[in-house]
């Protein structure tokens, strides 16, 4: 009898052991306030996944920005303070910068073209990334982004003659202003708002729903109608952490922040042409340049590709496969 209470009690604690042993909470910084659409899909998503891997997984997140900017973030995952964080293209570049890739300067005139794209490229740019030891859990969409400035900007020499914004540690999109001639001003996107009250800053590049939830709009006088780049977001766990992970409980993960990318994608897109009409009817001067204008402004973005790829910053057989997919679908 005795002998039997000894192998039931150890067959208990093998069990206890195991079940915390994959047992995993991944705690997640991102930017974006409690309350927004993003994070009820994100909980909704984190309720899904605990579950359905009966507890085994866990998601934390910690909005609003209070676990500081991006190099921040990144320094708390390296200590394993964070397992992982919500990311702009660029804020993931400092790990990869074909992240970006998607962001390239006027590579998608449609949003036709970006879902032609992404159907083929989303994950390929997942496995690319996760060499670096990253696993993405999602691509969202954010938009088109516009230039928009309290000057009149009809010409490229309007952008140079202005003070241009870029986000801080963003190399891919200086690289573009760089082949264009502007000098512009780094910042990180906390100090946005103050660089534009006081006169810092003239000039943004920014997604109509960024520039509304930034109160950014309100300092604005002008918005260029052409889609200058197409933003995306990310989720990002580390390798490291998401190896702790039960394989069967992985794949649940991965179908689940699937289904939540798949919504926001859809109330991402809605919401960004619904801010972009708000800004038309609310008095935003906007303005169409010339078709030469575009033209020299598409050509530059070209070169500044070239010059990207030319230096290593993206990966050639990444960017040849996206052009051989906008020349099939132009077809």
């Amino acid at each position: 009898m005795n002998k039997a209470f000894y192998i039931l009690g150890l067959a208990i604690l093998v069990l206890v052991y195991s079940s915390a042993n994959y047992a995993l909470t991944l705690k997640i910084a991102t930017i974006a306030p409690a309350g927004t659409n993003w994070m009820k899909e994100m909980k909704k998503g984190a309720e899904d996944i605990k579950i359905k891997t009966s507890n085994r997984v866990k998601i934390k997140f910690y909005p609003g920005g209070v676990m500081g900017n991006d190099q921040s973030v990144h320094r708390k995952i390296r200590i394993n303070q964070l397992q992982g964080g919500a990311f702009s293209s660029s804020g993931l570049s400092t790990i990869d910068t074909n992240i970006q890739i998607l962001s390239m300067p006027m590579l998608f005139k449609s949003f036709e073209e970006v879902d032609y794209v992404r159907k083929e490229m989303d994950e390929r740019i997942k496995r690319h990334v996760a060499k670096n030891g990253f696993v993405l859990l999602g691509i969202s969409e954010g938009g088109f982004a516009r230039i928009m400035s309290n000057k009149i900007i009809n010409s490229i020499q309007d952008i140079r003659d202005s003070k241009v914004w870029i986000p801080e540690g963003d190399d891919l999109v200086y690289e573009t202003f760089k082949t264009m001639g502007i000098s512009p001003i780094p910042l990180p996107l906390a100090d946005v708002f103050t660089g534009l009250q006081t006169g810092l800053i003239e000039t943004i590049a920014s997604t109509s729903t960024g520039a509304i939830a930034f109160q950014w709009h309100t300092k604005l006088t002008n918005m260029v109608d052409i889609p200058v780049l197409y933003v995306i977001g990310t989720l990002a766990v580390s390798q490291e952490a998401f190896n702790k992970i039960k394989a069967d409980d992985q794949k649940i993960v991965i179908e689940e922040m699937n289904k939540v990318f798949a919504v926001l994608d859809k109330v991402n897109r809605q919401d960004n042409i619904n801010a972009t009409a708000a800004l038309k009817t609310q008095g935003i001067n906007v303005i169409q340049p010339t078709e030469k204008e575009v033209q020299i402004w598409q050509d530059f973005s070209d070169q500044s590709i070239q010059n990207m790829i030319k230096n290593g910053m993206i990966d050639k057989p990444l960017m040849d496969e996206i052009q051989k997919l906008l020349v099939e679908f132009r077809k």
